[in-house]
C-alpha cells in the first residue's frame, strides 16, 4: 500500500467514514514507518495521531496499533493511549512496543490485569523483573508458564519463590522453570521437594506402596538432589540454601551425614554452622580441628545424634586423603570411593556391611549408636 497522498486527504475531508478514516489511519501509519519525515512533517503526523486515537471507531485505532506497534519512534503518549485501550487495540501495543516503560506497563496491570493483557506482556521480547513480578502475582498458571517460558523475562529471587508456592504444584509451569538458563539453588532445592511430593503421589496412587515406604523413597530423592545442587556453587548460595533448609525444618541429620559421605564438605561445614548457631569460620575450626575434640562439641552442640558421629569422623578422615579425580572431574565417582573407604574403617573396627549402598550405610548410622565406634 503506498503513503498517504493529498488526494487521500482530501477524500477524508469529502467522505470521513469509517472505511475511509481506517485507510487513512494505516496510510499514514506505514508511511510513518517507511520515512524520515521533516520536523514540521513529523510533528503534524504526530498530531494526526493524537486526534485519530480518540476516533470512535475502534477499527481506526486498531489500524494504528497493528501498523505502529513496533515503530520505536511512537510518541510516548499515543503508545500509552493505545495499550490503555479495548483488547484488540492494545494487545499488538502491549505486546510488541518498546516504547512503553516498564513503568507503564505496572500500571496497566494494576488497573488492567486481564488474562489477554498478561498474556501479551509475558511474550514481550523483554520483561523487566518488576513486570514478571506483577505478572506472576496476578497471572494464571497459562500466562506464568508462558512468562518463564521466554528467555526474556527477568525474575528476582523473591519472584520465583512466588511462583513455586502458587504453581509449583503445576507441570505447566515446572517444565518451563526447570528449563530456565539460570535458577538460584534456593529455588532449584524447593522445586526439587514439589517434584518429590508429586513423585510421592504416583507412588501411592499407582503402585501397591505402603506411605511409609513412598515417604522413605521421596525423602531420599530429594536429599540426594539437594546435595547434589550444592555442589561448586558459591559461599552465598551454599548459605541461603541451608538457612532455607533449616527454616523448612529440612536440615536433617540424614541429610548432614549424607553431604559429608557424598563428599560435599561445604555443605556439611555450612550444615553445623546453622545447626549449631556458631559462625561459619568458627565452625570451620572446630570441624577441622586436628583431634576430634573439636568435631565432637559442634557435632553435639548441633544436636545431631550419636550414631551419625562415626561415619562423619570417618568420612572427613578420607575425604583429607582423597582428591577428587583430576582426570575426568567426575563428582560421582569421588563420593562412592568415599563411600567405600568409611565402610572399610567400620569394617577394620569389626562391623560388616552386607551392602556398600550410601542408603544401607545411612540407614545404619543413623538408627542409632555404632557401639565400637560410639563417642562416649
Amino acid at each position: 500500500m503506498t503513503g498517504l497522498t493529498m488526494e487521500d486527504v482530501n477524500r477524508l475531508k469529502t467522505d470521513p467514514s469509517p472505511a475511509v478514516r481506517v485507510g487513512t489511519a494505516a496510510k499514514l501509519a506505514q508511511q510513518f514507518n517507511a520515512i524520515q519525515f521533516a520536523p514540521a512533517e513529523l510533528a503534524l503526523a504526530e498530531q494526526i495521531f493524537r486526534i485519530m486515537v480518540r476516533d470512535a471507531e475502534v477499527r481506526v485505532r486498531e489500524a494504528l496499533s497493528a501498523n505502529l506497534r513496533a515503530n520505536p519512534r511512537l510518541p510516548h503518549d499515543v503508545a500509552v493511549s493505545l495499550a490503555r485501550d479495548v483488547d484488540s487495540v492494545a494487545l499488538p501495543i502491549l505486546n510488541v512496543s518498546e516504547v512503553l516503560t516498564a513503568d507503564d506497563l505496572l500500571q496497566i496491570i494494576a488497573s488492567q490485569s486481564s488474562p489477554a493483557r498478561l498474556d501479551a506482556i509475558a511474550g514481550r521480547r523483554e520483561v523487566d523483573a518488576r513486570v514478571s513480578d506483577a505478572i506472576v502475582q496476578n497471572g494464571s498458571e497459562t500466562v506464568v508458564a508462558k512468562l518463564l517460558a521466554n528467555p526474556g523475562a527477568a525474575f528476582a529471587e523473591p519472584t520465583l519463590h512466588k511462583v513455586v508456592d502458587k504453581f509449583g504444584h503445576s507441570e505447566a509451569v515446572q517444565e518451563p522453570l526447570v528449563h530456565r538458563d539460570s535458577l538460584p539453588i534456593t529455588i532449584a532445592e524447593r522445586l526439587v521437594t514439589r517434584v518429590a511430593e508429586h513423585l510421592r503421589t504416583h507412588l501411592l496412587s499407582h503402585h501397591k506402596v505402603s506411605a511409609d515406604i513412598a515417604l522413605e523413597i521421596v525423602l531420599q530423592t530429594r536429599e540426594r538432589a539437594t546435595v547434589g545442587l550444592a555442589m561448586g556453587v558459591s559461599e552465598e548460595s551454599l548459605k541461603a540454601l541451608v538457612d532455607q533448609l533449616q527454616e523448612n525444618n529440612r536440615l536433617s541429620s540424614s541429610l548432614v551425614v549424607r553431604a559429608i559421605c557424598m563428599g560435599n564438605l561445604r555443605f556439611f561445614e555450612h550444615a553445623l554452622a546453622t545447626l549449631s548457631g556458631l559462625p561459619i569460620d568458627n565452625s570451620r575450626v572446630l570441624i577441622h580441628d586436628p583431634g576430634d575434640r573439636g568435631l565432637k562439641t559442634i557435632w553435639y552442640k548441633s544436636r545431631l545424634p550419636e550414631g551419625g558421629y562415626p561415619a562423619v569422623q570417618a568420612a572427613l578422615s578420607v575425604i583429607a586423603q582423597t582428591e577428587l579425580d583430576g582426570r575426568d572431574l567426575d563428582p560421582e565417582r569421588y563420593s562412592r570411593r568415599i563411600i567405600e573407604r568409611i565402610l572399610t574403617q567400620y569394617e577394620s573396627v569389626g562391623i560388616q556391611f552386607d551392602n556398600d549402598d550410601l542408603e544401607y550405610l545411612l540407614a545404619k548410622v543413623t538408627q542409632g549408636p555404632a557401639s565400637s565406634l560410639a563417642v562416649h
